[in-house]
């Protein structure tokens, strides 16, 4: 009797050690163990789910932290707005981003990152770790920004852009930097400015880009579109590369209809050769800056007085190229240009009759006749 008493005492105590044992690895071990290895569990989660989640993420092994594919390409991935994390990875498992949809939907719940996964467009890879991806999810914001610089611009208008550009630049900043060529920029004068040579396009670029990044990458772009033919054609006409930006961004002004451009050069080529004055109302509009009544860098109507400013911009006083580009030109304009029309013009003035072209003219008394009744 002793004995089988003594032997059912042992068969209690073990019982009781194995359940405080359970109890431990289910309330102790296991929720510790998961949470150093991927960080405590959400705050929403109830006791029993905490356990759950955690002996879970504990049963993927090293498949939350190891990327499918290790050379794996980026590809697109959209989250639609209201999808349900069961139905993301499942999407995500059956584009071949991660390997195991419950894993990934097991991380989300243990740690509430399924409560903020943002809807949109990403740009993720299986070369990427399914904590990795779950993290990425939780913000939207493409890594990259596309700045559009538009042609006809100056610099103080590209500057009014970034703050909405997504990139962190301030204007006052980029004016400050635009002052100082990058060296790749080799033609333009040492004392002078990069007004002119922020080529228009869309430009896509990281976040993070710094001011002196996007002034080089800018720059690059420039002199990458400006061919060996442009400079020749520059050199044809007596122009060294920054003459040309020169009388290319007073064209851009002066132009609304593309197909008129290569006239307009001609036009001021014609002037130049004969030393007159090239009379072009944007070099005084440049000259005179802001206007806070118009809200704008380009006043017009010009008045009289405006025409007899004072400043070295304004070319009805001064002959010759002005100091420097007072807009961003266009390829097409510094096309214009390189290779303008063969023609004795040397006045134009809008049509009355056709809205965005010119009348053109050789004489004084032509481009008087030209005007509109």
């Amino acid at each position: 009797m002793n004995f089988r008493r003594y032997q059912l005492h042992f068969i209690l105590a073990f019982l009781v050690i194995g359940v405080f044992a359970c109890v431990y690895l289910a309330f102790g071990y296991v929720p510790a163990r998961a949470s150093l290895l991927y960080g405590p569990p959400a705050r929403s989660l109830s006791l029993s789910n905490r356990i759950e989640y955690s002996t879970r993420l504990l049963s993927h092994g090293d498949l939350l932290k190891t990327p499918y594919i290790p050379n794996g390409i980026e590809q697109s991935f959209q989250v639609e707005e209201g999808e349900s994390v069961l139905s993301i990875a499942d999407r995500l498992e059956g584009s071949n981003l991660i390997a195991n949809a419950q894993a990934f939907y097991d991380y989300l719940v243990y740690t509430g990152l399924d409560l903020s996964v943002q809807s949109g467009n990403y740009t993720l890879s299986p070369a990427l770790s399914i904590i990795d991806i779950a993290r990425t999810l939780q913000d939207a914001t493409p890594k990259d920004i596309t700045l559009t610089i538009l042609a006809g611009w100056r610099m103080e208008e590209i500057a009014a852009s970034l703050p909405t550009s997504g990139l962190d630049i301030s204007p006052e900043e980029f004016l400050a930097a635009a002052q100082t060529p990058p060296q790749v920029l080799d033609f333009v004068p040492v004392s002078a400015s990069i007004e002119g040579f922020f080529l228009p396009d869309s430009y896509i670029l990281p976040r993070s880009t710094t001011t002196n990044e996007l002034l080089d990458i800018i720059a690059r772009n420039f002199v990458l579109h400006i061919t060996d033919d442009m400079r020749a054609g520059f050199a044809a006409q007596g122009l060294d590369v920054y003459q040309a930006v020169t009388l290319a961004s007073l064209v851009e002004r002066e132009s609304i209809k593309e197909e008129e451009q290569s006239l307009i050069a001609s036009v001021f080529i014609n002037r130049l050769n004969i030393g007159m004055t090239l009379g072009s109302d944007p070099t005084i509009q440049y000259a005179l800056g802001y206007d806070p009544i118009e809200q704008t860098w380009w006043t017009n109507p010009l008045s009289l007085a405006d025409l007899q400013f004072d400043s070295p911009y304004n070319t009805y006083i001064y002959a010759g190229l002005p100091p420097g580009p007072i807009a961003s030109p266009s390829l097409e304009s510094l096309q214009a240009v390189a290779f303008p029309m063969a023609s004795d013009f040397y006045f134009f003035q809008a049509s009355c009759d056709n809205p965005g072209f010119h009348n053109f003219s050789v004489t004084f008394e032509e481009h008087i006749a030209n005007g509109c009744p």
